[in-house]
């Protein structure tokens, strides 16, 4: 099966936020996030919460989830909301596999630049840009990496990092 360039009907196009809506938006998410999670220790449920939570207060998420480290060199998706993901990411492919390798967080402003199968992998024709952070658990060893693409270009930015590598280290 080929993936299409059609917007898929249950998905709505990403609408990119300026930085001061961003920082509001992010804000009001990170308290829900928090509301619902405080307790909670269980990582998948996190996982899922977290991917909820923001593609609703984010306009610009199109696709927005987890890959978990499962092996030495490999990601495979865990929660996530959107088109169908990649179910396994070597750490040598995509800008995944580089934020898992590197462990420090990838943003892309144009996915279509990259050198596809290698640099970037095209899970849905309709992902134009993308950030990934690298996620940690207590004891300081990569358990994920956290994967958000848009459908515009130039959608993530240093707002978002901030935002996204604080909350990963706060629930993780």
């Amino acid at each position: 099966m080929s993936a299409s360039a059609a917007m898929p009907y249950f998905i709505k196009p990403s609408v990119n936020l300026d930085r001061s809506a961003k920082t509001e938006a992010y804000e009001q998410a990170l308290m829900a996030i928090q509301a619902n999670l405080e307790w909670e220790t269980d990582a998948t449920l996190k996982m899922a919460t977290i991917n909820c939570l923001l593609k609703t207060y984010l306009p610009y998420y199109y696709w927005v989830g987890f890959y978990v480290k499962s092996g030495e060199r490999r990601l495979s998706v865990g929660p996530y909301q959107g088109t169908l993901g990649c179910l396994h990411i070597s750490y040598d492919k995509g800008v995944c596999g580089r934020a898992a390798r590197e462990e420090k967080t990838q943003i892309v402003p144009d996915t279509h630049a990259l050198q596809q199968g290698t640099d970037h992998i095209a899970c849905d024709p309709n992902s134009r840009s993308e950030i990934v952070v690298p996620v940690f658990g207590k004891n300081g060893a990569l358990i994920a990496v956290f994967d958000v693409d848009s459908t515009l270009n130039n959608s993530f930015d240093e707002v978002d990092q901030k935002y996204l590598e604080r909350l990963m280290k706060e629930v993780f």
